[in-house]
């Protein structure tokens, strides 16, 4: 199933609101007795346990032994003492008394006045009555020392955390480590006694249709649990380069963020992150981290505050079934290359723009996901083969790993301007002089053609072109001037194509576009 771009597909953090909870919709009878008699019929699941130490995991694997029992509780009594509530408080700098909020015309009556009263009502307010936002998310103890998991969009930004306990304890928390890649963070809290904690599981044993069971604190109510089954594996809802989200149907709402997923033994195998909702509350289509990302993430912070991934150095894009057909490909497959960075891993190895990657070491490349999780789960340093397409032939590389750079180069895109028009694609087009190259950041070597107008309805507009984006190669060709591009059409015409392979770049990041001509 495709899953919707944002602002569908939404984070489930929740801020510190009465009002969330006043204007629920309340659920209608006949959905609440058709919920009650299915739990009715629950399958036998737990035996009741005897309470573990508090030193000791609350999952160890004396208590994973599910025996014949209707319900949750005994799992929820053994795993809800290490899930806590996630409060968040930050800073908001307050406006000066010089700056109004907006600006009013030029001689408008009104601006005088207004000013009057905005300076008049800063200076009734106290300066040390520094307002603050606030908001709430979830966690849970995977370490009896005080090590406890969130999601980054929880706590980022954040001047102050504070960690409430089943018991009511509230406790200051300092973050330890985030990867915003996957939406992780390690927090610590300085505790004198053991805390309760759970373990990962392994994610991948769980199948589909196994019950699960979520714990957090939706809209601020700590300690609510919700149960379910596991709808689906692998999704991908574009929120960052290793989706691979665990669909859930177990209800989850704005303040799961950050919480644990049990499966049956109650171990957690992901980290509720996401939810798919038109109206902001649960509709039924949760997403987690799985603990096969998250556990060796979470290692990783623990024990250097951040995470070493394997880097190859080329930016890559899925085919389309029109841009396979331009590589003389039946059918999509494999991870294009679209670029490959200046002295990186890539270029040393011979990888070239217009390769089509199907193998990395010993993971198929099926789509072009496949890719950056399998170079980012390989040790830098470590000498892997790498298999793709060139030009429809098949080549084999060696391939050195390198270590991901913390920053990324970024670009910025340039302003439009008067250029001769090509009317087949539907744009207008320019060469790139010395100021152009300087404010992209391009040498004079570098090839380009600056789109700099994409009419209205034109087989560009319709791919997703843009005024500012650069044309790189037409073909197999790369360009310089706006005639190498009509040139490179004609050959494409003559050849009786009814598309032209493009090459864009577009702040840095290039991608591929078969883009079809325009008929008369």
């Amino acid at each position: 199933m495709k899953i919707p771009s944002p602002p569908f597909t939404a984070r489930v953090t929740a801020p510190v609101t009465a009002r969330a909870i006043t204007q629920a919709t309340p659920l209608r009878v006949t959905v609440a007795a058709l919920s009650l008699g299915a739990a009715l019929f629950l399958p036998t699941l737990f035996a009741p346990q005897t309470n573990a130490a508090t030193t000791a995991s609350v999952t160890e694997k004396s208590s994973l032994v599910p025996l014949k029992r209707q319900g949750f509780a005994d799992l929820v009594e053994r795993v809800q003492p290490a899930v806590v509530n996630v409060a968040t408080r930050t800073r908001v700098t307050r406006t000066s008394s010089k700056e109004m909020p907006f600006q009013f015309p030029e001689g408008s009556p009104f601006a005088e006045r207004f000013r009057e009263f905005f300076e008049r009502h800063q200076q009734q307010t106290p300066n040390n009555d520094q307002p603050q936002a606030s908001g709430v998310g979830s966690g849970f103890i995977v370490d009896a020392n005080g090590f406890v998991v969130t999601n980054h969009h929880v706590i980022k930004d954040a001047d102050e955390i504070i960690l409430t306990l089943s018991n009511g304890t509230e406790m200051k928390a300092e973050v330890v480590g985030f990867d915003s890649k996957t939406d992780l963070a390690l927090l610590k809290v300085q505790t004198s006694e053991p805390l309760p904690y759970v373990d990962f599981g392994d994610s991948r044993h769980a199948r589909v249709g196994d019950w699960v069971v979520a714990v957090g604190s939706p809209f601020g109510l700590g300690g609510t649990v919700t149960a379910g089954i596991l709808s689906a594996r692998g999704r991908d809802i574009h929120s960052g380069p290793f989706d691979d989200f665990l669909q859930v149907d177990a209800p989850i709402n704005r303040g799961n963020s950050g919480g644990p997923l049990f499966d049956e033994t109650g171990q957690v195998i992901g980290v509720n992150t996401a939810i798919f909702s038109p109206s902001g509350g649960s509709v039924g289509i949760g997403f987690a981290i799985p603990s096969e990302i998250a556990a060796d993430v979470i290692s990783a912070l623990k024990e250097d505050g951040h995470v070493k991934r394997g880097w190859m150095g080329v930016n890559i894009q899925g085919l389309s079934p029109e841009l396979a057909r331009s590589f003389g490909l039946d059918a999509p497959r494999g991870a294009l290359v679209a670029g490959v960075l200046a002295g990186s891993p890539a270029a040393s190895a011979g990888i070239e723009v217009g390769d089509i990657i199907e193998r990395f070491d010993d993971h198929e490349i099926e789509e072009m996901r496949d890719l950056p999780r399998a170079v980012a789960t390989t040790k830098a340093g470590s000498d892997v083969e790498v298999k793709l397409l060139r030009n429809g032939k098949p080549v084999s590389l060696r391939l050195n790993v390198g270590d991901m750079p913390v920053a990324e180069r970024q670009a910025a895109a340039a302003p439009p301007s008067s250029v001769p028009a090509n009317e087949s694609l539907g744009v207008r087009l320019s060469a790139l002089d010395v100021e152009m190259r300087s404010r992209l950041g391009l040498s004079a070597s570098s090839p380009g053609v600056l789109i700099t107008e994409v009419a209205n309805g034109s087989p560009a507009e319709r791919e997703g072109l843009r005024p500012g984006d650069l044309i790189v190669r037409v073909g197999n060709g790369e360009v310089s001037t706006p005639a190498q591009v009509t040139s490179a059409m004609e050959t494409a015409v003559n050849a009786k194509r009814d598309r032209v392979l493009m090459l864009i770049s577009r702040n840095g990041n290039e991608r591929f576009v078969a883009v079809p001509f325009k008929r008369g």
